[in-house]
Parts: C-alpha cells; structure tokens; sequence
C-alpha cells in the first residue's frame, strides 16, 4: 500500500535514472514527488476538430498518423520530423525538432492526441510546432533509439478519458535535464491514482470554517484540474496551509516563551532620565514611546521577544543602547549583535561618545580583535581570550560584536539582554545560540530592523514577535531629494555632484558588483527585455573611471567585500574624516553605516536592485544638517523598471515602499535574498500568498483558535507531527 513515506524506489515503474534525475529536486518519496506543484498550466481541454482551427490557438487534436517522414534544413542544419495527422476534418502536420527517436514510436495507424500552439507554414498551411503527444487505447513499439523518458511516458494503455498530456488543463512544472514536465505527469498520474486516503494535516473545523478543501481533493486538483478554477481552489488550500502552519509554530513559541523565565530586570526611572538628559539631542515622541515599551517587557519575569522597526536614521539603536545600560545598572550583561564588523565598530565608538563615563565595561569582540572601554578615556586593545574571560566573569557588562558573539567559548556572566540589529540577517539558530547559554533564565531578546517590513509579512514571518515601530525621524531632517537620472543626463549629475564636493559635501557611489561584468553572466531570464545589451556596473571599472576621467582633481576611493576587514575600516575612517570626497563601494555600505557629512548618493545600474535596498541605500545620506540627494543611474527605460524606481521616488514613507515593494518583487526581498524559497523553506506557495493580507489574516485567525483551544495539540496529532518536520524545514529570519 503506498503512503506519503513511501521512497520512491519502491514505487514500480520508476527507474534508477528517474530516481536520480529526482535526487536534482530532492524528490525521494511519494509526498516529495505529490508535492511538486505546478507553476502554470496550458488549457488543451478543448478537442478540436482540424478543420476548425485557428493560427495562434492552443488546441488539442486526435487523428490517425498518415505519414512520418525525416528531413534536413539547409540553413540550420537541424533534423525535422514532420508527421502527418488526419481527422474526418481534415489534414495537419506536426513537425519536432533534432528527435529522431519519434520516427521508431509514431508510426503509421497509430490513433493519436496531439497539443500545442497552431501556427502557420511559409506555403499557408496550418502546422503544430513541437506539440505534446500521447496514443490513445493503443500499444507501442519501443525503439533502442528512443529514450528512457519516452519510453516511459509513451506508455500506449490510455483511452479518451485517462489523457493526461492532452485534451485537458495540463500542468507544466518545474523541469531538469532529462526530466520534462510530460514525466512528471506520467509519474505523478499512476501514484495519485494508487493512493488511497492521505490524512489531513489541517484539522477538520479549519477546513469546515474557512471553506478549505479536503487534501486529496486539493491534491488531485492541484495536478490534474478539469477547469481552470480547480486549480485555483487547490492553490487555495496549500497557499493557507503553508501560512496556517507558520502562525501556528510562531504562536506555540509565543506560548514557550511565556513560561521560560527571565531576569526581571528593575528599572530607576531617576537612572534613565540621567541617561537621556546626557544625550545631545533629544529623543523623539516615536522613541520615547518604544523604550517604554522594552523597559515594561525587561521589567518582567518573562523574557521579552521584541522586534523595533523603524526608518534608517529613527534611532533604533539609541533605544537598544539605553536599554542595555539599565540592564548594567542591574548588574546584568547584555550583548549587542550586529551583522557587520563596520556596524559593530560604528555602534561601539557611538556608545564611547555618548556615554564617555560608562565604569561598567563595555567592549567590543569580532574576528579581527576586541576592545574594552572603562569610561573616562579609557580603552584597552586586549586579546580575544582575556577578553572572553572578562565576559565570563562579568566585568564587562555590554559587548558589541558581530557573529564571533556565538563561538562555543564565548560564555557571558547573568546574560540579561540580547540584541540583535538587522535581525532579519541572523538565523533562529544563530539566535537560538546566544539566547540559550544560560541554563536558569532565559535573556529578553530585542531585534531591530531598518528594512521596512510589510504587515504581511510581519504577521507571519515575524508573527512570534512582538512589534514596536520609531515612526518618526529626529527633529531637523530634510527630505532626501530622490531623481532618476537617464544617460542622457549622466554629465549634468556629474557637474552637480562636482559642485556639492566644492562646498565640501561626500558622495557615495553604489554599483550592484565588483568586477567587471561578462554577457554570460546575465540570466536571459532576467525582466529586462535588453539583457543582451546590459553591462552592469562595477567598483572596479567606476572607480577607475571616476578617478581617472570624470573626476581626476578629486579624492576617489573605493570599497568591496574581498578587502580586508581592516583595510574596509581604515577606508570607512578617511571617509568619516572628510579625507575622501567620493567612495565608490558595493552593498557593504547598506546597513548602518553614518557619514553625517554624504550628502550625494549615487545608486548605479538602479533597476538590479529591490526597492527596500534602494531604500536602504538612500538611508545613508540625509543624516546631517546640509541638503541630501539620491540620484538612480538606470541605463533602461522600460515601464516596470521606471515604475519601481518612481515609487521609490513617490514613497512618503519606508512602509509604504515596503507595501509597493511586495507587491512588485514578492517577499523574498524583505528576508534579505531573492531565492526566497530556497533559502527560508517556506512553501512556494506560502511565500507567494503573503502578498494575499485576507488570506494571511485568516491563517492566522485559524492558528489562533486552535491554539486556544488546544495549545499542546493533544488533540491533532497528524499536526503535530507536520509542525516538528515544518520547522525543521523553515528557516525564518
């Protein structure tokens, strides 16, 4: 009896080079292989008759081969099997390309049904271009020059009803070599036939009240719809499921967390109207009101699970800073995460600044080296052991650092806080590591994230959080001036730009790559019509342009990922020291990084990048007191990249750029790769429905009744089992 573990080794007909070729999709049971979803379908379920046939449709026909022949073009050199098919209507031909194989399977007689495009020939007739086939209630002859798939595929037992390439909505999946789509249904077609009842994940009740359908219902539909409607209804079902079970993990860890303890950390409200009166500014109402919010969560026996978004430049971590230091007056550690050396630095030389008399010991540890500051100037550069044992001990009680945070030898003394910027950069697991060192009490964890995050995806993907947002810039900022700039345009920017370096302004230059770009590394898939022509742009070759031809006079530099981390830092240095006036860099300059003094932000090849990241980009300038611009050098013209870089131009604020944005680009972009699938383990069809909010909110008002009811799930055990291999699964960041 086939069930969903079954290995596909044990279902006959599947061969060893099936296997394998499956092994590429990591396809190895029966659920993987059922679970391979179609990503469109044609619509060949009309049967027409040939003589009514129209050039350009889609169109199934039956009829008997009259004749198979075999020719040569003269101009390509390609061998042409054209095959002529009749029907009481009339007569078309058929013609494949470089399959020689068909002559030894489309033999004369033979009942056939065949789908594809109708197109029409040099002489006026109509013709079917590499149609799909199948025989119909008929055997076939293998040839040795055939190969294994269609052998397979042609297995000549179907009559009129059991079609499953023709005549009918056929799905078209995700392809390798060797294994096409028309094998796919061939082997899909015999294992949803033979299994019998699949036990449904979703809990009866769910399925009753929001009109989901039943699994093997949905699981038919999903492969062999009859309309067109069907498969929507199927998509439905999984696209809710995929959503239903990441709320319902989010809400169990909710309900985890809430029986952990914490340290209850006490706040002296004397003690943080000191801190704050000792900034040079002061913080806004958005601040205020999100610092109230950690310091009630960290005031309690829990521990808290916090996410802070806000605008580049709202003063996130301000808020994180002042946190930490309550938790030192407490006598507690806490540990500040960020995802680059540059940041970490950045964070730390901050904290120096604003709170020279901190007597706690802060510190800073990366792979390059550590740090300790005492207050009152003074600062030690110390070894990485001695640091780490100052950890252990406590004496120091705030430490910046990046992912050398996490190394097994790093054990911190009454770990009270953790946080993390950028959080949606760091795994569960990396999380997981710093959050779980301490074997009583669990530390309040608070993420921060610039990148403006949609309420869909906060719903789920974030959905075990708790959100605060800073809504509110810092008293003071312009609007940074945002333009796109055509070609044509290029040398008026240039002349602007030289004008603001005159009055002593910096300019950032961002390219999408490093080296110089080749035409083979362009994927003709790509949205852009003119990939053929495109060149992206790089540090490499707009550094030595800039330098040597446009601006000659001025100080150029530049930076990458394959420097040195100390070399990143001493050029990030000069730059804060006005010694460089134009830095042109890659991506490294996206998150954190604050040149006060950048007032220009040139953003090359624009279109290659997702709004969020422009939006990121653009961050970096319009953080002091001059006039800031943003110029987008695009080199296209067509509508859907102007009107993404328009709607960056047009966004009032980063949320409503994020909602754009997912709309556009889909919510790959927001967890920081476009892979998004790949690298999460989200369902595809998961991913694709948080662009769906009613939908999302009904997974989630589903996940929450069943959790009230039921939180340990005793009562939906196939659940329970699917939630422990989902999270094993899914990668949420």
């Amino acid at each position: 009896m086939i069930t969903l573990k079954t290995p596909l080794l044990e279902i006959r007909g599947i061969g060893p080079k099936f296997l394998d070729k499956l092994k590429h999709f990591k396809i190895e049971t029966v659920k993987d292989l059922l679970w391979h979803f179609p990503f469109r379908y044609e619509d060949f379920s009309e049967v027409s008759k040939i003589i009514d046939l129209v050039v350009g449709q889609q169109a199934t026909v039956q009829g008997v081969i009259q004749d198979i022949k075999v020719r040569k073009t003269w101009k390509r050199k390609l061998l042409l099997i054209e095959a002529i098919v009749e029907d009481e209507t009339g007569k078309i031909s058929a013609v494949w390309f470089n399959q020689r194989f068909l002559l030894a399977i489309l033999k004369k007689g033979k009942l056939v049904s065949l789908a594809g495009k109708v197109a029409e020939t040099k002489e006026g007739a109509i013709s079917l271009s590499n149609p799909t086939y199948e025989f119909i209630n008929q055997p076939t002859d293998y040839s040795l020059q055939a190969t294994d798939e269609e052998k397979s595929v042609s297995d000549g037992q179907l009559t009129v009803d059991s079609l499953k390439h023709t005549g009918r909505i056929v799905p078209i999946y995700p392809e390798t070599r060797g294994l096409t789509s028309k094998a796919f249904r061939y082997l899909i077609k015999p294992v949803l036939d033979d299994i019998k009842n699949i036990p449904d994940t979703l809990p009866n009740e769910v399925i009753k009240k929001y009109k989901i359908l039943e699994i093997n219902k949905a699981i038919h539909q999903m492969h062999f719809p009859e309309k067109i409607e069907d498969s929507r209804e199927a998509k439905k079902r999984f696209a809710f499921e995929g959503l239903f079970y990441i709320q319902v993990v989010n809400l169990r860890e909710r309900l985890r967390l809430s029986k952990q303890k914490a340290n209850k950390i006490s706040v002296d409200l004397k003690y943080v109207k000191k801190l704050l009166e000792k900034l040079p500014f002061e913080l806004t109402h958005a601040q205020k009101k999100v610092l109230w919010d950690v310091l009630k969560d960290i005031g309690d026996s829990h521990p808290m699970n916090r996410l802070i978004q806000g605008d580049v430049g709202s003063g996130k971590t301000i808020v994180a800073v002042i946190s930490a230091m309550i938790v030192a007056d407490g006598n507690k550690s806490s540990a500040i995460m960020a995802p680059t050396e540059i940041l970490a630095n950045q964070h730390y030389q901050t904290f120096k600044k604003f709170f020279p008399d901190f007597n706690k010991g802060v510190g800073i540890l990366t792979s390059s080296g550590a740090k300790i500051f005492y207050g009152d100037g003074l600062e030690n550069i110390v070894k990485k052991p001695e640091f780490i044992k100052k950890i252990s001990t406590g004496d120091v009680k705030i430490v910046f650092g990046t992912h050398s945070l996490i190394q097994k030898n790093v054990i911190f003394n009454n770990l009270a806080l953790v946080v993390i910027d950028e959080q949606h950069r760091f795994g569960v697991k990396q999380r997981a590591q710093l959050i779980s060192r301490e074997s009583e009490f669990s530390a309040h964890f608070l993420s921060m994230s610039a990148t403006p995050i949609p309420r869909t995806l906060t719903l789920t993907v974030f959905g075990d959080l708790d959100l605060s947002i800073v809504d509110e810039l810092p008293r003071g900022r312009k609007e940074i001036i945002t333009k796109i700039v055509a070609p044509e345009n290029r040398d008026k920017a240039y002349a602007f730009i030289r004008g603001q370096v005159k009055k002593g302004r910096q300019v950032f230059v961002i390219c999408p790559r490093i080296e110089p770009s080749q035409i083979e590394d362009v994927d003709p898939n790509t949205f852009f019509s003119e990939w053929q022509k495109w060149e992206l742009k790089s540090v490499k070759e707009e550094y030595a342009k800039l330098s040597e031809k446009v601006f000659p006079d001025l100080k150029v530099e530049m930076l990458h990922g394959k420097l040195k981390v100390k070399e990143k830092e001493q050029i990030m240095e000069k730059f804060k020291n006005k010694e460089i006036d134009i830095l042109v860099s890659t991506s490294v300059v996206e998150v954190g990084v604050d040149i006060p003094n950048a007032t220009i932000m040139i953003i090359e090849s624009a279109e290659r990048f997702g709004l969020a990241q422009l939006y990121q980009f653009r961050g970096r300038v319009g953080r002091g007191e001059h006039q800031s611009f943003c110029l987008l050098f695009t080199e296209f013209k067509s509508q859907i990249i102007m009107k993404r870089l328009r709607s960056l131009v047009e966004a009032k604020n980063g949320f409503e750029l994020a909602e754009e944005d997912l709309k556009i680009r889909g919510p790959g972009e927001f967890l920081g790769q476009s892979d998004s699938v790949a690298q999460t383990g989200i369902p595809d069809l998961a991913m694709k429905a948080l662009q769906n909010p009613n939908l999302v909110m009904e997974a989630r008002k589903a996940a929450e009744e069943i959790i009230k009811k039921d939180p340990e799930l005793k009562n939906s055990p196939i659940l329970l089992e699917q939630l422990e291999g989902f999270k094993k699964q899914v990668h949420l960041e």
